[in-house]
């Protein structure tokens, strides 16, 4: 998991590329342009985002198998601690996946 010095800086070179382009998006000046390549990021973040949140979660489960604390990776995936536990419950989004709190739990 960890990485060594120099390993992974073509990674993180790309990453910024990623964002560099995104921010190349949203300064277009051609209104109509931008909004077809946006249509078509967006089409392909759905499957994207489900990829990339899962390998998250496999991270996640992993490190909470060596008995890494919630706080640890929090602060190593710079997210709190909460996101840390929804992610390994495996939930995502604004809670609409997560299980309804019974009545009677809430009736307390």
């Amino acid at each position: 998991m960890a990485e060594t010095e120099g390993e992974g800086l073509a990674e993180r070179e790309e990453v910024q590329r990623v964002f560099d382009g995104l921010d190349a998006i949203e300064s277009m000046e051609d209104s109509l342009e931008k909004a077809q390549i946006i249509s078509r990021l967006l089409r392909d973040q759905t499957e994207r985002t489900k990829r990339l949140k899962e390998h998250r979660r496999r991270i996640v489960l992993h490190l909470r198998s060596q008995k890494v604390t919630y706080r640890e990776i929090a602060e190593s995936l710079g997210v709190s601690i909460g996101t840390v536990q929804d992610i390994e419950r495996g939930y995502s989004g604004s809670g609409k996946n997560r299980p309804k709190k019974s009545t009677e739990a809430s009736a307390e």
